[in-house]
């Protein structure tokens, strides 16, 4: 079963809003099995709306709008879908009452445009707005099916859960098997280095299939299996994670959608470890990105943003010779970023120390090139480890990168530990 999403509105075009309804409609649609091929998105004007319809039905079995519902001249979805199928529209009578009625409860005025809000398809089955006024339709005509729903997503989202997802069970998928997937999360490798070391096993996929993706400093993997039950489907995939983390260990930090840092949080909280840091080049986003998971606080006690020389001399106490003179090592060095995380460590009393030092750019700092960073992580009674990283990308990807990848090796660190208890 295939679907398409059709997104109206010049405003989606014209990229004043962004159409966060396909994200969350194509995860809902995968869940049910449905393979949502195509997306489109047109603006208000009714013959290109009429259009993308015909076009739409050729090559999907379930059309699904948002937007265009509304009660304004432009909102045109219900017109030019009841043009195409060559049906009428009426107005129902349990959604004008509903528009009445939030008239009547404020004791404003209802001009007559807003019996738009309240129009069907002659043969729909009108699908009821509880959070606004437009009413929505669901209608099969010639084995296609046509479900139309409001923009907002605050309307949008409680129409398709409460009505329109029940009308597609019903009417829909007689036969259809849910489609079930599973989250592998991955640092400390990019996306052609993972493809690369399972790319046997992507080449070959049938079902269960495995799909690779990528953002900022983290890849994911989704498998993913048709079943009759969750059951079935989890038995389906468990063999194929096994392989990938027998394969990725070093890299393979969760099997389920989340963050390192959430990841971090909870094996730190189990073990009773605390950190703290100390940051120049990313200036507080690695501590910003640990406080950002909830619980972070019985973790996370502390940190510093030393981005001068001066800061790191007077509050971590780095000793002057060493960041500046003609051989001074400086600010950007291995033997700074290794006292810089233990100084926060002892300073702040915490388990784990780690630091951040390097040049995130745009120009060259100590005469050292963009991308030159340093890491820290420091152990309360064990040793300091240092890397050097060679980064690309503008300051923001830096400044990030350089985060993330003190997460990764801390996560490595925790991960050999628990190991070895």
């Amino acid at each position: 079963m295939k679907a398409e999403l059709i997104a109206v509105g010049t405003e989606l075009l014209l990229g004043q809003i962004v159409n966060s309804n396909a994200q969350y409609l194509s995860r809902e649609l995968a869940s049910l099995g449905i393979d949502v091929y195509f997306q489109t998105v047109v603006g208000d004007n009714l013959s290109r709306l009429s259009e993308a319809i015909e076009t739409a039905a050729k090559r999907a079995d379930i059309l699904l709008f948002t937007g265009g519902l509304g009660p304004t001249q432009d909102d045109l979805t219900k017109d030019a879908v009841a043009a195409v199928l060559g049906r009428g529209l009426h107005i129902d009578r349990v959604a004008m009452d509903n528009v009445e009625k939030f008239f009547q409860g404020r004791k404003v005025p209802m001009t007559e445009n807003n019996r738009r809000q309240a129009l069907v398809i002659d043969g729909a089955t009108p699908l009821t707005n509880e959070t606004g006024l437009a009413v929505g339709n669901a209608i099969a005509q010639d084995s296609k099916f046509y479900i139309l729903l409001p923009g907002p997503p605050s309307e949008m989202k409680p129409m398709f859960e409460h009505q329109a997802k029940p009308w597609i069970l019903q009417h829909v998928l007689t036969e259809e098997r849910a489609l079930y997937s599973k989250m592998l999360k991955f640092a400390g490798i990019g996306e052609s280095g993972l493809e690369t070391r399972l790319l046997d096993l992507i080449e070959q996929q049938t079902d269960p299939t495995l799909a690779p993706y990528a953002k900022e400093s983290e890849v994911t993997i989704r498998l993913s299996t048709k079943a009759s039950s969750e059951l079935e489907a989890m038995e389906r995939l468990e063999g194929l994670e096994a392989e990938i983390a027998r394969r990725l260990p070093e890299h393979l930090y969760a099997t389920e959608d989340v963050p390192i840092e959430k990841t971090i949080v909870d094996l730190m909280t189990e073990q009773g470890l605390t950190v703290s840091a100390a940051e120049s080049c990313t200036g507080g986003l690695l501590m910003q990105t640990i406080t950002s998971i909830p619980g972070s606080a019985t973790v996370f006690l502390g940190g510093i943003v030393c981005y001068s020389n001066a800061m790191k001399e007077k509050l971590l106490n780095v000793p002057h010779d060493l960041l500046e003179g003609e051989n001074a090592p400086g600010a950007v060095s291995a033997e700074t970023a290794k006292v810089l995380a233990e100084q926060v460590r002892m300073i702040v009393d915490t388990d784990f120390g780690l630091s951040v030092t390097g040049v995130a750019g745009p120009g060259y700092s100590e005469r050292k090139p963009v991308g030159l960073v340093y890491i820290g992580i420091s152990r309360r009674d064990g040793d300091t480890e240092v890397l050097e990283l060679n980064l690309k990308g503008n300051r923001d990807t830096i400044r990030l990168r350089s985060a993330k990848t003190v997460l990764y090796h801390l996560w490595r660190r925790l991960k050999s530990e628990q190991q070895k208890q």
